[in-house]
């Protein structure tokens, strides 16, 4: 009679821990992820508040503050490459100190497709500008970004961005997307915030991990009973 193969047998128990705690693991990150997506949800459905009150509630991301910005529907901008709806174009990007305040924000007016070559006028003024943003956070670009060129930017650096703008003093590091028109003046200019990008496929990472589990066990069962048989006279 054969021995018994203890050897395949620690194998497939040691290989069941892992797809188990995997499958495990994708559960408990789906349970986060779907925490995530209502917080993010709540923060979008409360109404806009003062600047203030939202710089002062902890968590920005989502949140919409009603924000005064001297001059902005005539600031100097800096253009963005993005896409929006799957059209090409850019955003177009300003620095806004807002009253009172002793920073400054970077300002996404809105985007304006390829299509159109016309840009808001560029003039100096102090006139207010009452607007809607909404605060977005973004990960710093990385090494492979291309780097701007020409006025243009292919990756959100507040820094750079600032830099471009001839912005002095501190700037916030989240940017803000005008979600009420900021040049009614020039409807090409579409303002608007990105949808939130959060990708939910734990549950069905967690199924393919357990069902690899079950996988194994058969598999392991079913060479134990072929080798039994064998083994029975």
């Amino acid at each position: 009679m054969r021995r018994f193969p203890w050897i395949l047998t620690v194998l497939t128990v040691l290989a069941l821990i892992l797809l188990i705690g995997l499958g495990v693991w994708q559960v408990e990150r789906l349970k986060w992820k779907e925490g995530l997506i209502a917080a993010a949800d709540a923060a979008a459905a409360k109404p806009p508040a003062p600047l203030d009150q939202v710089l002062g509630a902890g968590d920005l991301e989502f949140r919409k503050a009603l924000i005064v910005c001297p001059g902005l529907a005539s600031a100097p901008f800096i253009e963005l490459q993005s896409i929006h709806d799957g059209e090409a174009g850019v955003r177009l990007i300003s620095a806004c100190k807002p009253a009172g305040a002793d920073f400054s924000l970077l300002i996404d007016r809105g985007f304006v497709g390829d299509g159109v070559t016309a840009r808001p006028r560029v003039v100096e003024t102090t006139l207010p500008l009452v607007m809607v943003g909404e605060f977005r956070t973004f990960d710093k670009p990385g090494a492979m970004s291309p780097a701007p060129r020409d006025g243009r930017f292919y990756a959100r650096d507040t820094a750079a961005m600032a830099k471009a703008l001839n912005v002095t003093g501190p700037v916030r590091p989240e940017a803000v997307f005008a979600v009420t028109a900021v040049n009614p003046e020039f409807p090409a200019l579409r303002p608007s915030a990105p949808p939130a990008a959060f990708s939910n496929n734990h549950f069905g990472y967690a199924l393919t991990w357990f069902g690899l589990a079950i996988a194994l066990a058969g598999f392991y069962v079913a060479l134990l009973r072929r080798r039994m048989k064998k083994d029975t006279p």
